[in-house]
């Protein structure tokens, strides 16, 4: 049996489907029938009980596929290993992205890492949208806030402060705020996620909470649209200062408001299990943090932060 046969088997397994291990591994659903229906010839039992409508393991697929995904694991955590101590950096890097962060940050990182390990090769998601790992095809997502699933591993990056910001044009036409409730004469740019739109701004001043709910004429589920707006004078709008680094650098937005801090979150680089942790992906993590922690040392030298 070829190694790659056993892959697909053990995803049709996980999944219960032909079609979704074949979305999942990103090959055409009749290529992975027909390694299932090799396999099973080869080994001259159905592994699968198939109807028009579902498909579960057989008695036998119950006994055989357990062996064999610790078998593949084991191949893996080998070659890992060999890698490891060789110092090879290769394969494929599938990574899910957020849309801000994604386009106007990492995406450079990742050229310039590609040029250094030529034999890795790069394929990104990039969506504001939660990542299914069982479902998506992706190794590892660098998101905003820690990571809720507990079978889930992952690495911190940094803390990241939020910003209220917005563009000098904005401010030349309307009196820069002073504290949350000047917010209410403001026109507010929302991110909204799963529906959900975030039209409540929280923020804290002197171990006392402030929070307040404002009105908009724009909202997306697309962060670097709500960026894109912002700099364009539309309004003002709470961002990452990741998001905002460079158009708070270069003057293209300001920081307002600075006693009164909004709520700030982290950046996780998440893997679906232990064994995903390979050593291009502590590469990635090393590379992540000493970015970051340059970009938030100097917005914290400018006063942006």
């Amino acid at each position: 049996m070829l190694l790659e046969d056993l892959k697909v088997i053990l995803k049709v397994a996980e999944f219960r489907s032909i079609t979704a291990a074949a979305t999942n591994l990103d090959m055409r659903t009749a290529t992975a029938s027909a390694v299932v229906k090799r396999v099973e010839a080869s080994l001259g039992a159905e592994l699968f009980v198939r109807t028009t409508r579902h498909l579960r393991l057989s008695a036998a697929g119950e006994r055989y596929l357990p062996q064999c995904e610790e078998a593949l694991k084991m191949l893996e955590q080998a070659k890992m290993n060999m890698h490891e101590e060789l110092g090879i950096i290769d394969g494929e890097i599938r990574i899910a992205l957020s849309s801000d962060l994604g386009r106007n940050l990492i995406t450079p990182w990742l050229d310039e890492f590609l040029l250094e390990y030529p034999n890795v090769s790069l394929r990104t998601s990039t969506s504001d949208s939660n990542i299914d790992f069982y479902r998506d095809s992706v190794d590892m997502a660098l998101r905003y806030g820690s990571p809720t699933d507990a079978n889930m591993y992952g690495f911190k990056i940094c803390d990241v402060p939020r910003v209220l910001c917005a563009s000098p044009s904005y401010l030349a036409e309307h009196q820069e705020p002073m504290q949350p409730n000047d917010l209410l004469e403001h026109n507010a740019l929302f991110y909204q996620l799963h529906d959900v739109l975030q039209n409540e701004w929280q923020f804290s001043h002197e171990e006392t909470t402030h929070k307040v709910k404002l009105t908009g004429n724009r909202a997306s589920n697309d962060g670097d649209l709500v960026r894109r707006w912002c700099v364009a004078g539309k309004g003002v709008a709470i961002k990452s200062c990741l998001d905002m680094s460079d158009d708070l650098r270069t003057g293209r937005v300001t920081s307002v408001m600075k006693d009164y801090k909004p709520t700030p979150t982290e950046l996780w680089l998440v893997c679906p299990s232990r064994q995903s942790i390979t050593p291009t992906v502590r590469l990635l993590r090393d590379l992540f943090r000493e970015k970051t922690s340059d970009i938030l040392s100097k917005l914290a030298q400018l006063g942006a932060i």
